[in-house]
């Protein structure tokens, strides 16, 4: 009698880099564009291919007609999902450019907590 092993899993990274990026070009916004087109086109990437899959398994097991998916329009649930996951999206192309506005917001608020005027001015 044999004994199966259980199958252990990789545990979970987070996606999050610590430490300084680094500067490949001397203005910081040029990298920050790097960046967001990078992300873009991994997603973009990963979206053609499993689109490129969907279209060829319906073309061979002939369950759509092609202009169907032109014609189609979401339900309100659907609908919902597709804006949730396009706001994650904006908000991973951005993430670079939320980080330095905050970081910006940050140093100008520092110093308002000991002068009430001045943080209501700024």
């Amino acid at each position: 009698m044999t004994t199966r092993k259980p199958q252990k899993t990789a545990p979970r990274i987070a996606r999050v880099a610590k430490g300084k990026k680094p500067q490949y070009f001397s203005d910081p916004a040029i990298d920050k564009l790097l960046w967001m087109t990078v992300t873009l086109m991994e997603e973009l990437s990963v979206t053609r291919d499993r689109l490129d899959t969907v279209e060829r398994l319906l073309a061979k097991k002939r369950v759509l007609k092609a202009n169907e998916v032109d014609l189609w329009r979401p339900d309100p649930k659907s609908a919902l999902q597709r804006d949730t996951r396009r706001k994650a999206f904006v908000d991973r192309m951005m993430r670079s450019v939320h980080a330095e506005l905050d970081e910006v917001m940050r140093s100008t608020h520092r110093g308002a907590e000991d002068d009430p005027v001045a943080a209501v001015e700024s």
